[in-house]
């Protein structure tokens, strides 16, 4: 059987705005206007033998996962907890000790979960070409069959020819200029570099062992000093922190005999910029893509997303237009690779367009932080049946909570009671209080806050079902 191990970190600046820190481009609906790129990446794997996938990503994302897996059915996940990047070498090296420790040696599928196949029937058929090389100890990367000279992507070349369609590795190319990517796909020898994988977890780890043990020695402190958590795994954060970073290609797969190579022709992307966005997405009769609410006059070869608002176009062409409710990019599609500049720029600044939007996801619901002034600001909080906030208190700020639907159940220093519909309640300044939606329906409500500092550091949790601290 196949243990799909999805890799689900990374920020994806290059799609910024939409794209944010603490909800990057794998958990949005980017490709699908229904799943989210993660969810895609999971229910692409429908048809195949697999167990349920074990899941990589950042401490700060994990709600964020376990709700996106819980949405497509897969409530109980496991969801091993970075908690900072080391790159992939170390990722997966925690992954395939977690698997071990669990007294099996199962066929690893590694996959990132920000990337786009249209042709899963091609995706599939791939994986079931690599299994038998993975149970026999090859370790197996997937190269994409390239369609045009990349000059943003690593490249593989073919080596031996094995079987139809299997080669041996001849080795790994970083990124090349435009002219020796052309040189690349012209020779017919070349695939992209995927960053997809297949091996067992014991072959793995003894490959790690031969040529990067500081790796798998670091990883293994952190999974033996790790604890669980519901289905969260936090690994020990000191004896991660202490170990290298490096690509799973570099302290491995360059310098094993046992790499090879499936190429894949599937219609893969990793959506890697607005400009490969606009490229696989279904285009109108002047080659537009429009999301949302858009209105295009005399417009050609554009990418607008309007996510709050009507967007407008007049005489333009070539452009990259992102409008979310915070902060709209504009470039050209040849440019669209700079973006990350301006994220850059945002956090020299001290700006925090970069971190979230305007709409922030938490356990239990979302709130959305509609107007802010001097001393004070107004959130429209959301909060899901049966969820219930931290008990907290703030030393800064007072809130006064209306509700507009559903049930509150608020506990306001030692009393607790209900308020319902067009009735509200005030909590302090210093006192400690929690709100429950106790009902079936969504609470939602509007929070205005006072006080000299607003911040969301300003909170002392007291009980948390969640287990923040």
């Amino acid at each position: 059987m196949i243990l799909p191990v999805i890799m689900a970190g990374g920020a994806g600046s290059r799609l910024w705005p939409l794209s944010r820190q603490l909800n990057p481009k794998q958990f949005l609906p980017l490709a699908d206007a229904q799943l989210t790129m993660l969810q895609a990446t999971i229910q692409r794997l429908k048809g195949l033998d697999t167990s349920q996938p074990l899941l990589i990503c950042n401490e700060q994302h994990r709600f964020l996962a376990a709700e996106q897996m819980r949405q497509i059915g897969m409530e109980n996940t496991r969801i091993l907890l970075e908690p900072a990047g080391r790159n992939t070498a170390p990722a997966i090296a925690l992954a395939a000790l977690q698997i071990v420790s669990e007294a099996i040696d199962p066929i690893m599928l590694v996959l990132a979960a920000d990337h786009l196949i249209h042709d899963i029937d091609a995706f599939q058929t791939g994986i079931l070409t690599a299994l038998p090389l993975a149970i026999a100890g090859k370790l197996v990367t997937f190269g994409i069959v390239p369609r045009h000279p990349e000059s943003g992507y690593g490249y593989i070349e073919k080596g031996d020819r094995l079987a139809p369609d299997v080669y041996t590795v001849s080795r790994f190319v970083e990124k090349p200029d435009l002219s020796v990517a052309c040189d690349y796909v012209a020779s017919g020898n070349y695939c992209w570099n995927s960053g997809m994988f297949m091996f067992r977890a014991g072959r793995y780890l003894e490959e790690l062992q031969r040529f990067q043990p500081d790796i798998l020695e670091a990883c293994r402190k952190a999974i033996e000093g790790g604890q669980q958590d519901l289905h969260f795994t936090r690994i020990d954060c000191d004896a991660f922190l202490a170990c290298p970073e490096d690509s799973i290609d570099y302290a491995v797969m360059e310098k094993t005999s046992d790499a090879v190579m499936v190429p894949l022709d599937a219609g893969w992307s990793d959506i890697g910029s607005w400009s490969a966005l606009w490229d696989v997405s279904a285009k109108d009769s002047d080659n537009n893509v429009f999301k949302g609410d858009v209105l295009g006059q005399n417009t050609r070869g554009t990418y607008v997303y309007a996510d709050s608002r009507l967007v407008a176009t007049v005489g333009v062409e070539d452009l990259v237009i992102v409008e979310t409710k915070d902060a709209v990019l504009v470039a050209h599609k040849d440019k669209v690779q700079e973006v990350k500049n301006i994220v850059e720029r945002i956090k020299r600044d001290g700006r925090s367009e970069h971190i979230n939007h305007r709409e922030v996801y938490r356990p239990w619901g979302v709130y959305d932080s509609i107007d802010s002034g001097h001393r004070y600001q107004v959130k429209r909080i959301t909060v899901q049946p049966g969820a219930k906030l931290s008990v907290q208190m703030h030393h800064h700020r007072a809130e006064h909570w209306i509700v507009v639907s559903g049930t509150a159940k608020v506990t306001n220093g030692n009393e607790t009671y209900l308020v319902t519909e067009n009735q509200s309640t005030y909590i302090p300044i210093g006192q400690v209080h929690a709100l429950e939606n106790p009902g079936v329906i969504p609470l939602e409500l509007i929070e205005v806050q006072s006080g000299s500092y607003l911040g969301e550091d300003d909170i002392v949790r007291f009980e948390d079902k969640y287990g923040r601290a």
